[in-house]
């Protein structure tokens, strides 16, 4: 097959379904591409990813969708960022002395006391976010719990991922007059038959076509999904600035220069005593060296 990175609508006309297939695999390379992920926690992320950019295809609004898994385990966080322009980014943060088996438990990672949470943020208005205490052994349990407890919606999620390809389908009930049990309970139990290496190896019309031929859904046309790193010199720049002159030319007097580095991209952002000083419009690396209360 061709290298897709794709997300498919599709709608199943006289019953209260709706669903959404996604396979991403030049995103997904150039994700793990950037960092070294053990194997467990790889997995686990490209799951997460699958899930965020299914979930951003219901967004009825310009903005950003973030999908974010926090424990106090090895595991400290898994966190996915989808746009309404269809980018999508994505990182783990976790304890890198700690040893990481391959096949390790997603929960025994995070440890205890952990959430699972969706923020949205509209580029014009507030943000909302919801938060449930982790609940389930995978990333699709812990979805499925969150949409029953926070968003009252009955969802069905198949994730997969490997080291080259992530793939997800989503099921999701809509509200109706007169609900159709059955039908609901007919359209999950044939998702249920799909196994990882059809989630991974087949595209939207494939795989739906195989689940779903007796009674076939109306697909819509998919749309291209690509990475995309909201990071920049400038809000680098502006976090500096929050910081305050005191602390950033401390580390500049220090070390002679401050770096920062994307978790998502891990691109690096390298400010000298010449960039600090420009920024805050006073030379505050001299200023520390010599008077430091001028800063205090």
């Amino acid at each position: 097959m061709q290298n897709q990175d794709l997300r498919t609508r599709f709608i199943f006309d006289g019953m209260a379904v709706r669903g959404l297939h996604v396979r991403l695999d030049e995103v997904w390379r150039h994700i793990v591409g950037r960092k070294h992920y053990p194997a467990a926690i790889r997995r686990a992320l490209g799951e997460l990813l699958a899930a965020g950019a299914l979930l951003s295809g219901n967004l009825k609004i310009d903005g950003t969708l973030t999908v974010q898994v926090q424990g106090q385990g090895r595991l400290k966080m898994l966190v996915v960022e989808t746009t309404s322009e269809n980018t999508c980014r994505a990182t783990a943060r976790w304890d890198e002395s700690a040893h990481i088996g391959d096949d390790e438990n997603l929960r025994d990672l995070l440890g205890e006391n952990g959430i699972f949470a969706i923020t949205l943020q509209p580029k014009d208005g507030e943000a909302w976010q919801g938060i449930v205490p982790l609940e389930g052994g995978s990333i699709a349990q812990m979805l499925t719990h969150y949409m029953r407890n926070s968003e009252q919606i009955e969802t069905r999620i198949t994730l997969a991922a490997e080291d080259h390809t992530v793939a997800g389908l989503l099921l999701q009930r809509l509200p109706e007059e007169r609900p159709d049990e059955d039908g609901w309970t007919h359209i999950g139990m044939l998702a249920d038959t799909v196994t990882d290496k059809e989630l991974i190896g087949l595209d939207a019309p494939h795989l739906l076509y195989r689940l779903f031929h007796e009674t076939p859904p109306r697909v819509f046309d998919p749309e291209a999904l690509e990475f995309a790193c909201t990071c920049s010199r400038g809000k680098v720049s502006d976090m500096l600035l929050m910081l305050g002159g005191g602390e950033v030319g401390s580390v500049v007097a220090e070390q002679g220069s401050i770096e920062i580095d994307c978790d998502f991209c891990n691109e690096k952002y390298v400010f000298d005593e010449t960039d600090v000083n420009a920024l805050f419009g006073a030379d505050i690396v001299r200023a520390v060296r010599e008077e430091p209360q001028i800063l205090q």
